[in-house]
């Protein structure tokens, strides 16, 4: 039998023998913003007190009114990173001690913590098992007189139902915040996401589309919510003690320094005005991964609803072990022999952290109270099971795999593809051999 055919855990050549090359998306118009930048020695122009440099410089604002006219927002805020960006919209939500907000346990963990940092309550929803984003039908289930917002994740570059949250949070008079770092790009019925929430955060971390190193943009339609997104960002204290008039239920808003300097802002300028082609590349490649994956039984590709676009800062795929004949942790072996890059699972169910699962029931008191405030009687819990659709993604069906990238090819997913189709190909041989290694 030709190496060529024989898999590698059985003693085949592997599909690909060199490491994956590091990202690099940085191209002459980031380099030629920069410039101007260093030309002009402004590096960074704010100043924590009411005036012209509030809101920082040139780039800050250029970046902001570019994600205004792409995304089709009245108000842009940039931060210097989506967790900032999280946590500003949180506060900005007048979310505190007492308040619950709903968020799904599958995704950063930013997402709760944000919550956490005001001391409220995060209030976890289950996800869906095709999407992986929050499950509207828990979401109601876990709204309680407490509730104050629902954070919407649109996970791996795939939209929430965002219609459906919608509906429910303007039923219920909640803030929707959408979690948009994952999905810049992504459609709903031709609808962007990050425009369906009252507030929407985008990142610019490294390794998302759009980057600049760190950093992240949160936008809104609403003027009353942009304000507060800017005393958030800018120890807006200070500037709150120079106005006249501060209305009662901000006057204890804490700002910090969430600042975005004007070199990422340039940088970032230049990305977004980018964004079609730094995306498209990524369609493309799940497209070859979905048409040659779909065939495989017992391996499920990612679900994109009918006239929804998917962005694929992420490709997630379903494993039925018993149907494809090999475990997660088997099929992951044998891929990791071949070369490819694939993960299992995602992030670890959120309320399953230290900080959630074994939070001190006496404690109640300050950063995270809203953690320890349910031993009042409330129904809050963190512990295995309240989330089953989660952990069975998590613990038995979910993999992933991050190729699908601008400066990769159609060469790279076949290759992924010709990698599972070895193994299938020779599955009992495969698992005999890792079961005899101790896999699974």
């Amino acid at each position: 039998m030709s190496s060529m055919t024989l898999p590698a855990v059985l003693g085949g050549r592997p599909v690909r023998n060199r490491p994956y090359p590091r990202p690099n998306f940085i191209g002459p118009s980031e380099r030629a913003l920069v410039a101007e930048v260093l030309d002009s020695g402004v590096l960074s122009d704010y100043v924590a007190h009411a005036g012209p440099h509030f809101n920082g410089g040139w780039f800050v604002h250029a970046l902001e009114d570019e994600y205004c006219k792409r995304f089709g927002a009245a108000y842009a805020v940039s931060v210097n990173s989506a967790t900032s960006g999280l946590h500003a919209a949180v506060a900005a939500s007048l979310a505190g001690l007492g308040d619950e907000i709903i968020v799904p346990p599958y995704t950063m963990s930013a997402t709760a913590t944000a919550v956490v940092m005001t001391n409220a309550t995060p209030v976890f929803a289950d996800i869906r098992p095709d999407t992986f984003c929050l499950d509207p039908d828990d979401v109601r289930r876990k709204i309680s007189p407490r509730t104050k917002a629902i954070i919407a994740v649109n996970l791996f570059g795939g939209p929430a139902d965002l219609q459906t949250l919608r509906a429910i949070a303007d039923e219920h008079r909640l803030v929707l915040i959408e979690d948009n770092a994952q999905a810049p790009g992504a459609t709903i019925a031709g609808r962007s996401t990050g425009t369906f929430g009252d507030m929407a955060v985008f990142s610019l971390n490294c390794h998302k589309t759009v980057q600049c190193g760190e950093g992240g943009i949160v936008t809104t339609n609403n003027a009353v919510l942009a304000d507060r997104l800017r005393l958030v960002r800018n120890h807006g204290e200070v500037v709150q003690s120079m106005r006249d008039h501060v209305p009662d239920e901000i006057a204890g808003l804490v700002g910090y320094n969430f600042r975005l300097t004007e070199l990422q802002s340039a940088v970032a300028l230049a990305q977004v005005r980018r964004l079609d082609e730094l995306t498209d590349n990524r369609i493309t490649m799940a497209a070859t991964l979905t048409n040659r994956l779909r065939n495989i039984e017992g391996i499920t590709p990612p679900y994109v609803g009918e006239g929804n676009k998917h962005v694929y800062y992420l490709y997630a795929f379903k494993i039925d072990a018993a149907r494809f004949g090999l475990s997660r942790g088997q099929l992951r072996a044998a891929l990791d022999a071949e070369g490819v890059a694939v993960a299992e699972g995602y992030v670890r169910p959120i309320y399953l952290y230290p900080m959630y699962e074994r939070r001190v029931a006496a404690r109640k008191r300050g950063l995270g109270a809203g953690i320890w405030y349910p031993g009042d009687g409330s129904p809050v819990r963190y512990e295995r099971g309240i989330c089953p659709t989660t952990e069975q993604m998590h613990f038995a069906e979910l993999m992933t795999t991050n190729i699908c990238r601008a400066d990769l090819t159609d060469a790279d997913a076949r290759e992924l593809c010709d990698a599972v189709e070895k193994i299938v190909e020779h599955r009992t041989d495969v698992r005999a051999a890792l079961q005899g290694r101790g896999v699974s």
